[in-house]
């Protein structure tokens, strides 16, 4: 099976802060698939490190109050358009982020408060029939 993967959570330096997620569980779950390794706030054109940004009002602002609502757009839609050339049937995502987010996203306050919510890209990828998996959730299937 082709998964999709969030970078971060495959040890990549891509997350907000310059760090990454790395995710031993998602690392065991992926063996033997074929792993497809994607950052939609970089292939959106965000640099890394970046300010955070959370979703506002529908719309992706970052902590010093810049529209970056296009840029994460740009990213889901690059994402989209890899999982479906390369016949992505998942995608294993970054918990809480405001791009990769399935289950819930920060509440736009930037006080660490969670809402239910999806992230852009985790929304666009299961609006086109890609099975959305949150990297928190693994043990839980």
């Amino acid at each position: 099976m082709k998964i999709l993967v969030s970078a971060c959570l495959l040890g990549e330096n891509c997350k907000y802060s310059g760090g990454n997620n790395r995710n031993e569980r998602v690392l065991e779950y992926v063996k033997g698939h074929e792993v497809i390794p994607i950052c939609p706030e970089v292939m959106g054109g965000l640099s890394t490190p970046r300010p955070p940004a959370e979703i506002v009002d529908g719309v992706v602002i970052n902590k010093e109050g810049v529209n970056v609502d296009l840029e994460y757009r740009l990213g889901a839609q690059r994402a989209l358009e890899i999982a479906l050339r390369e016949g992505a049937e998942a995608a294993i995502l970054q918990s809480r982020s405001p791009s990769c987010g399935v289950r819930e996203i920060y509440d736009g306050t930037f006080s660490g408060a969670r809402i239910p919510g999806m992230g852009v890209t985790a929304r666009l990828l299961k609006e086109h029939g890609i099975r959305v998996l949150d990297a928190r959730e693994l043990l839980k299937e």
